[in-house]
């Protein structure tokens, strides 16, 4: 729904997953300056999201038995989906969609390992629901805006990523080369940077970081968990050294005792998060996902980017109240200069056409065919962005999507036409587009889409007219190519 302020429109959609009434009422009245400042800092609003499971204006959630997303992957998708729809700290969840893409974690090898029960509380389990851990998403989700640093040890050590990675088969004499391939190449400054012999060494430097399993007592006990445990018996205490400085200045971590080698990775961790080129390449990703990904990053606001990261020791709240109050952001040039991914696409079509007695399981088929499941993203490298999501039957299961969701409200979205709106075809056209958020259309289109409503009859507005022409309006504009961008 639309704001009246194009450059709030836009802070929605980049923040959030668009605008919902309630969301348009929680910021009424603010600068601009403030809204940011509402979303950036999420913290002071509260996380009570999952309490709306089940309450009848809220979008519905289909159970199987009992609803059970610490244990059920499907049912964690459905919670989820439901948090983006209903949250009221959407960058949280905005966050958590891109660190989920930085540090790719997929459940079906992890449950293959694990097993679904296991696997599923690996991923996606609630801190303090069950006994172990928090699982994967959720720790991306409490770390969302902290630091990177902290964020990054945390990852090391999360049980969903030491086994989809190997590492809880690290050992002093069989190094597992995994993770720090990837904690280099992937998670922090990228390729160019480092050697093969690096790898071994970041290999080296991990042994140890295992996981320790707390068996249940029956099968797929959801009280079965495992959990990081450093095994000094597997680290190995020689002397490592890089091809580049770890902190301290350096090229050498120093051989430790058994008992202090942990400190060994959380040195490495420290040194790739703290690096200028980790701060410059996650700048380059937040450009693409905040401001475009239509034009290649401006230097000045990597630049610009680099050194808030550094000057806030790797703090990520700092990085996204600059980046949402640079002139890139606000800039009208980049309003809708990005694809959106399937997640997005399939939230805001809920949020602006609506959901009374929708099921968000309803998106579950819908977005794998639309190249985004989640929980599984194709390799730990995340995936492919911007046109890459559109090929052809991508696009058709997006506008398939929009036609299930405009025909499962199409009562609803007739009656919210008054008497004045309905009474011409150009004024119902005016409101769907205040009601959806297209990019903007050129005439001719604007044209079509009125010959759409026009066409089997004498324009009367009445009952039944809306009920057929409101939808199918509705299914055309979140269904043309000018709503896929955000």
């Amino acid at each position: 729904m639309r704001s009246g302020d194009a450059l709030l429109d836009h802070l929605f959609r980049r923040v959030g997953f668009g605008a919902s009434a309630a969301d348009l009422q929680a910021v009424a009245g603010m600068s601009y300056n403030a809204a940011v400042d509402y979303f950036v800092d999420f913290d002071k609003q509260p996380d009570d999201v999952d309490t709306k499971v089940g309450l009848p204006d809220s979008v519905a959630i289909t159970t199987r038995g009992q609803f059970s997303p610490n244990t059920n992957i499907e049912d964690a998708r459905q919670r989820w989906l439901f948090r983006m729809v209903h949250t009221r700290r959407p960058l949280q969840e905005k966050m958590a969609l891109f660190w989920h893409n930085h540090f790719g974690v997929g459940y079906t090898k992890v449950a293959g390992t694990v097993g679904g029960v296991l696997g599923t509380k690996m991923m996606a389990t609630k801190g303090g629901e069950l006994p172990g851990p928090q699982g994967h998403y959720e720790l991306l989700r409490q770390g969302a805006l902290g630091k990177f640093r902290d964020l990054l040890i945390e990852v090391a050590k999360d049980p969903a990523m030491l086994v989809f990675l190997d590492g809880r088969t690290n050992t002093k004499a069989k190094p597992q080369e995994n993770f720090g391939r990837e904690v280099m190449e992937l998670f922090t400054w990228g390729l160019g940077h480092y050697t093969e012999s690096d790898v071994y060494a970041a290999a080296r430097v991990f042994s140890g970081w295992n996981l320790r399993n707390v068996p249940g007592t029956i099968a797929n006990d959801p009280a079965a968990y495992q959990e990081f445990i450093y095994n000094a018996a597997q680290h190995d205490v020689a002397a490592k050294t890089f091809s580049f400085p770890i902190s301290g200045g350096s090229n050498t971590i120093p051989a430790r005792a058994m008992a202090a080698g942990m400190q060994d990775g959380i040195d490495l961790l420290t040194s790739l998060a703290n690096h200028p080129d980790t701060a410059r390449r996650l700048a380059g990703k937040l450009w693409n996902y905040f401001v475009s990904d239509l034009d290649a990053p401006d230097p000045a606001f990597v630049d610009g980017v680099t050194n808030v990261y550094i000057q806030s020791d790797t703090a990520m709240r700092p990085v996204l109240r600059y980046i949402l109050n640079s002139r890139w952001f606000t800039n009208p040039g980049n309003f809708n200069a990005r694809y959106s991914w399937p997640a997005e696409f399939v939230i805001r079509t809920i949020k602006e056409i609506g959901w009374a007695g929708f099921s968000v399981d309803t998106a579950r088929v819908p977005l794998t065919n639309m190249g985004q499941t989640l929980f599984e993203p194709p390799n730990v490298a995340g995936w492919q962005l911007g046109r890459a999501w559109f090929g052809t039957g991508a696009m058709l299961a997006r506008m398939n999507f929009a036609a299930a969701v405009a025909s499962n409200q199409k009562f609803n979205l007739a009656r919210s036409f008054g008497a004045t709106e309905r009474a011409q075809p150009d004024r119902v056209l005016n409101g769907m587009l205040q009601r959806l958020t297209p990019a903007p259309y050129t005439t001719a289109e604007m044209n079509e889409m009125l010959t759409y409503l026009t066409t089997g009859g004498a324009w009367t507005g009445n009952d039944a007219q809306m009920n057929a022409k409101a939808p199918g309006l509705a299914r055309l504009v979140a269904g043309s190519g000018e709503y896929q961008f955000v």
